[in-house]
């Protein structure tokens, strides 16, 4: 692999990397940098990884304009058995960014041509400059200015992540006023932002079956809501052959994931629209508002082209590991579904994925699917379970079993996955407060006596 428009080799960390990053973000199509490959692509590698990983980020942190936090992905790989640094930078969409010290001025300001970072010339800067993104959702100020942040702080301690008395600031939840902007309100822990998932009863939207929502909350927790409803909503056929079970989910569960990461983290919210998720019969539509960016084209978007609509969100998301690299969300779905699966509007792109057999069936059909897979074991759980909540602690002592690990994969995890029992607290599987409960299916199979 050599050099070219989208890839730029560094032997090592030198003075001119925010040169080359401005380059890229300059650029439609982005671009990558490895740190520790020379210019002929021999891998050579580099010492003590964790601190230029430190100082790349600071460096394009402060001395880079616009703030391009949200729009770089800096990772620490193994080739041929050295260590390097690969720089994921996407296209970004506040043009022309610049270096700080020199502003927005020819030598400032960088464009990638071919293997290469040029200067821009003034009539450029000003073109980029007139078509910059004013409705950023980072530049709108919040309607409301009383938000709270505890949920957020809590998905960061999670990840061992502290956010301290100026994370507004660096999470770049500020307008330019320094009011709070419209990340922090979809962030906040009260907000009017409410995410649907409908399911339909019929092939259109006329006979509702049920509807849930998920929202006036932080968008992180509606999100983990709408993937947990999904979760529930993904179940397992089989199909018995001669020789084996192939159990098979409604839909991919990769790509039904990065569908609906990348249908939230995607969204244009300066409409005040979030996105939709609706599941028929026959298939899930995934609808996001907002339409391709001016210049982008279908095949920039279907090769994995990264142009963060909303870079606050993507960061944040990246911060609690929600998202894989820069660009990767579009070619994993293309992995199980066809570019057929993807609808493009004037003002929403549509993601609808075909269901690998019917979506409903009677309570007698899925009953008799899931009894073929109950276990002994399970079968013994369910048909101790009362309708109330318990601790992993009480259901082992009313099985009369000492032994967790046999326990939990033989009992708890199968019934878990065969959705007979579910948890109380899903966004935490290993809480210490964890609880189970029957589900609805548990209950009709308990009273059938399986």
């Amino acid at each position: 692999m050599t050099e070219s428009n989208r890839i730029e080799y560094k032997l090592q960390l030198t003075d001119n990397l925010e040169k080359e990053v401005i380059a890229f973000l300059n650029t439609k199509e982005g671009g990558i940098i490895y740190i520790g490959i020379d210019d002929r692509g021999a891998v050579i590698g580099i010492e003590d990884p964790d601190t230029i990983q430190l100082k790349v980020k600071d460096r394009l942190k402060h001395n880079i304009k616009p703030s391009c936090l949200g729009l770089f992905e800096v990772i620490n790989e193994v080739q041929d058995g050295k260590d390097i640094i690969k720089i994921i930078i996407a296209s970004g969409s506040e043009k022309p960014y610049y270096l700080r010290k020199q502003g927005m001025t020819e030598r400032g300001c960088f464009l990638r041509i071919g293997s290469a970072a040029e200067p821009m010339t003034i009539s450029m800067i000003e073109d980029l400059f007139s078509k910059r993104t004013r409705n950023s959702i980072g530049k709108i100020v919040s309607n409301r200015q009383d938000l709270t942040f505890e949920q957020l702080k809590i998905y960061y301690e999670a990840k061992n992540l502290k956010l301290n008395d100026n994370f507004a600031n660096n999470l770049e939840l500020l307008a330019l006023n320094g009011a709070f902007n419209y990340v922090a309100y979809l962030m906040a822990d009260e907000n009017s932002n409410s995410i649907k998932v409908a399911k339909y009863s019929s092939m259109n939207r006329v006979d509702l079956l049920e509807t849930k929502e998920y929202g006036y909350c932080s968008l992180i927790k509606a999100t983990k809501s709408v993937l947990n409803k999904f979760e529930i909503e993904n179940r397992v056929t089989s199909k018995i052959t001669s020789k084996e079970r192939i159990n098979t989910n409604l839909w991919d569960e990769i790509a039904l994931r990065e569908a609906i990461i990348n249908a939230i983290i995607h969204n244009d919210y300066s409409r005040e629209i979030p996105p939709k998720f609706e599941i028929f019969p026959d298939r899930v539509e995934i609808t996001s508002y907002g339409s391709l960016f001016d210049g982008m084209t279908k095949d920039d978007f279907f090769s994995g082209l990264s142009l963060p609509r909303n870079k606050e969100i993507m960061r944040i998301y990246r911060d609690l590991d929600m998202v894989e690299q820069l660009g990767s969300g579009v070619p994993r779905i293309l992995e199980s579904y066809s570019r057929d699966s993807f609808v493009f509007g004037d003002s929403y792109i549509r993601m609808i994925f075909p269901a690998s057999s019917p979506v409903h069936k009677t309570t007698e059909q899925v009953t008799e699917q899931v009894t073929e897979q109950v276990t002994e074991q399970v079968k013994r759980l369910i048909l101790n379970f009362e309708d109330r909540k318990y601790s992993s602690k009480e259901l082992m002592s009313i099985l009369s079993l000492n032994h967790r690990p046999s326990f939990l994969y033989n009992y708890l995890k199968p019934a878990l996955n065969l959705r007979l029992i579910k948890m109380t607290i899903p966004d935490k599987p290993n809480s210490s407060n964890q609880k189970y409960e029957l589900t609805e299916l548990g209950r009709t199979l308990r009273e059938n006596k399986l």
